[in-house]
């Protein structure tokens, strides 16, 4: 690496003047991309900063999940885009103000509110800050619209539509149910939340839904979406076993979950692993796919003359437990812990050495 870049790949004699890593025994990787995560620290209670969680996971590439809305993507754009030492980018939330009610002690749905959700103004901020901006997020379910669900996701794709750009949709309790939002999901959007635990998961009683099965036949994408809430290993296994195998792994990491049980994606992709998901299939699901569903494939691959953004990985146990939502444990050997992140050509020291 030169510059930032990476200059060459293949054996290159070593001279003083490089420095080298160690990375035997380990794999080296492109750095990781988190499309769901909640980074928009400072201005929303629920923003964690990216530095907690980038080191540990071998992450370079943040998407933050509709934190912000219309009214405050400038904050963002100005605050945590621009100045960080990592790829940032959002989902525009639909709700003008995205989410401002989100912690421990109060729970305020965004969504719950028809007067917030302007379908035009959320398109137009996502053409103006459409460098960061690479789709539109809506939160669908009782916990964050009330019984305003159906209109929020169908104002969602109308922002979508008017922007031409993916719409990411969060799943809770109902209304709506989850088969009417995996029937109104067009192809290329994204069902965020996609293992969690019963009722309204895609599957019901030990069974994948058939709604489920037509989405993904159309494209649409199924993202992990760990989170506090989000993630059961009971779901996830029957999905698998079934051959419905996610599209995405994310973390959905934010004030609640940062510190278990989702903890980052690095932690989230070794619980698919650990449920028999393949390498390649887990590697893809963090690194190409969602660079490429972002607009930006040169960060889901190591390639010359690209900026390096790498993560060396060993597989040693992991650097987390690994526990689901409900509190279902699995103990698994195989997973991997970072043993280096370079972002954007700089080696990223570990998060508690830094200032």
């Amino acid at each position: 690496m030169k510059d930032g870049k990476i200059a060459d790949a293949g054996k290159t004699p070593p001279t003083p003047e490089i420095r080298q890593i160690d990375a035997t025994g380990s794999v080296v990787i492109p750095a990781l991309t988190d499309i769901h995560a909640h980074i928009y620290w400072g201005a929303t209670a629920l923003g964690v900063k990216p530095e907690r969680a980038a080191s540990r996971s071998g992450t370079a590439t943040f998407v933050d999940a509709g934190s912000a809305g219309a009214a405050n993507i400038l904050g963002f754009q100005e605050f945590i885009h621009r100045p960080s030492p990592f790829n940032t980018f959002a989902f525009l939330n639909i709700s003008f103000p995205g989410i401002y009610g989100f912690s421990p002690r109060v729970m305020i749905g965004e969504a719950e509110n028809p007067k917030l959700l302007d379908a035009e103004t959320c398109a137009d901020a996502a053409r103006e800050f459409s460098d960061l901006v690479v789709g539109i997020k809506v939160r669908a379910g009782r916990i964050a619209a009330g019984d305003n669900g159906d209109g929020a996701l169908r104002r969602g794709l109308n922002a979508a539509e008017r922007a031409g750009l993916p719409l990411m949709c969060h799943v809770d309790l109902e209304p709506p149910r989850i088969v009417d939002i995996l029937d109104s999901l067009r192809p290329g959007d994204i069902l965020t939340h996609c293992c969690r635990p019963e009722p309204n998961a895609p599957i019901d009683d030990g069974q994948i839904r058939d709604a489920a099965w037509k989405a993904k036949e159309r494209g649409v994408l199924f993202d992990i979406g760990h989170g506090m809430g989000s993630f059961s290993f009971q779901t996830c296994r029957t999905m698998v076993d079934a051959g419905f195998v996610p599209d995405l792994i994310s973390s959905d990491i934010h004030c609640m979950s940062i510190n278990g049980p989702a903890y980052d994606v690095l932690t989230t992709m070794n619980k698919l692993l650990a449920l028999g998901v393949s390498f390649d299939a887990a590697l893809a699901a963090t690194t190409s796919r969602p660079a490429g569903i972002i607009g930006h494939p040169e960060l889901g691959r190591i390639e010359v003359g690209q900026t390096a953004n790498i993560a060396v990985l060993k597989a040693d146990g992991g650097a987390f437990p690994l526990f689901d939502v409900s509190g279902e444990h699995i103990d698994f050997e195989g997973a991997f812990s970072c043993q280096h992140l370079i972002a954007r050509g700089a080696l990223v020291p570990p998060a508690d050495m830094q200032n």
